[in-house]
């Protein structure tokens, strides 16, 4: 039989009856990411349109949550950890890690399907890369995004990230 094409529908569109149906029916893994490290990313791929990182974060800044990109809008928003119970939160950085846990809890062989990771590296080269930028920024421009993500910082383990200050 010719396949059906189902028109792709978000999570929202969905009543809270459908929607606690089909969410019960998956298994539900997030993937997480500092914000600063988000927005860090963010500026890095699209270099060129900010004369400089302290500009691109005041754009952000004045974009407001409502008016976010979806690169830089808070996690909390785009995936309503309040509303969807996840049943894994993985957190980069540690990829490797957490990944091996979810593949083996699955069932499957973790050594044969997990590419090669460099969290480690990873890890410093942003923790380098991030204490540079954020050097850059003002006072005001830290609190304030300190204050934008807010609830990001406080629904995930960003322990050591240099908005919680």
């Amino acid at each position: 039989y010719p396949h059906q094409h189902v028109p792709e529908r978000q999570l929202s569109e969905f009543n809270m009856t459908e929607t606690k149906a089909m969410l019960g029916s998956y298994t539900k893994v997030l993937f997480v990411r500092d914000p600063f490290q988000r927005l860090i990313s963010t500026f890095m791929q699209s270099m060129g349109s900010s004369p400089s990182f302290s500009s691109f974060i005041q754009d952000v800044l004045a974009s407001g949550h409502h008016n976010a990109r979806e690169t830089w809008k808070p996690l909390v928003s785009l995936c309503r950890p309040c509303l969807v119970q996840y049943d894994y939160v993985v957190v980069f950085g540690f990829l490797r890690q957490e990944l091996g846990h979810l593949l083996w809890r699955a069932g499957l062989p973790a050594d044969d399907l997990l590419p090669e990771f460099t969290d480690s590296e990873v890890q410093w080269t942003y923790s380098w890369l991030s204490e540079q930028m954020f050097s850059e920024l003002s006072p005001q421009q830290k609190k304030q995004l300190s204050h934008f993500y807010r609830w990001d910082l406080a629904a995930f383990p960003f322990s050591s990230s240099l908005l919680m200050g």
